[in-house]
């Protein structure tokens, strides 16, 4: 299956395209979860594929799963206690006074309300019933005029973290309209999701105890147009 990065006896570690949900109730809907375990059944295997982590469904990259009980109660228990580092790419506009610069980083922390009803989250004032603090980190690697593809590190996991953090910062990801931005026709109607790939994943192997790491890259065109467009190449 193309879309699989690492296989073996416990684990499963996939590239989720965007669009695609983790997990859905939807009997008309497809997600990894039935599709995963329709490959393991065709293999003649026991369809066993267990969620340990999630990935927002517009948002692609790098998705762990577990084919054991076992390996899903190690995996499980490292999320808990944040021992697994994640990295994401992300492709930003810039709509501050202040320009950004290659090599810049910056610490973000905002409280963050879930408005269940319309699947979005947004930032609220500290104290706000029902928030929970959000942190994450930002290292920006490339840039021209105002765009920037950034390194993120999530210190916590929260709804629509990065995408609502980034946005309240102002600097909205390239393609998300859900939370500030505005299409451009530099990329001709190829922003269909938000620019934002879990690029980067390291845990360690919940039965060997090794220490395992994977990068994947980012499909999103905005990823490959940011690259190639006259006006903001790196």
């Amino acid at each position: 299956m193309e879309f699989i990065i690492y296989e073996d006896a416990h684990l499963l570690l996939v590239h989720k395209p965007a669009g695609i949900p983790v997990q859905t109730k939807s009997l008309s809907q497809k997600d990894m979860v039935s599709i995963l375990k329709n490959y393991r059944a065709q293999k003649g295997e026991e369809p066993y594929i267990a969620v340990v982590h999630r990935l927002d469904q517009p948002v692609e990259g790098l998705l762990l799963l577990a084919r054991t009980a076992q390996a899903a109660a190690q995996l499980s228990e490292q999320f808990q206690k944040r021992m697994v580092d994640k990295y994401y790419r992300a492709v930003v506009y810039n709509e501050r006074n202040a320009p950004l610069s290659a090599g810049e980083s910056g610490r973000l922390t905002d409280y963050l309300w879930k408005d269940p009803k319309q699947n979005l989250s947004m930032a609220v004032s500290e104290g706000t019933k029902g928030a929970r603090k959000a942190v994450l980190q930002y290292r920006v690697l490339k840039i021209k005029d105002r765009f920037a593809e950034l390194s993120v590190l999530l210190e916590t996991g929260r709804h629509h973290q990065i995408r609502v953090q980034m946005a309240n910062a102002g600097l909205p990801l390239a393609g998300d309209l859900k939370y500030g931005w505005t299409d451009d026709v530099m990329f001709q109607g190829t922003a269909k999701h938000p620019a934002l790939c879990a690029d980067q994943i390291s845990f360690i192997h919940p039965i060997t105890k090794q220490k395992m790491e994977f990068h994947t890259k980012p499909q999103n065109p905005i990823f490959q147009l940011l690259q190639e467009h006259p006006d903001i190449s790196s």
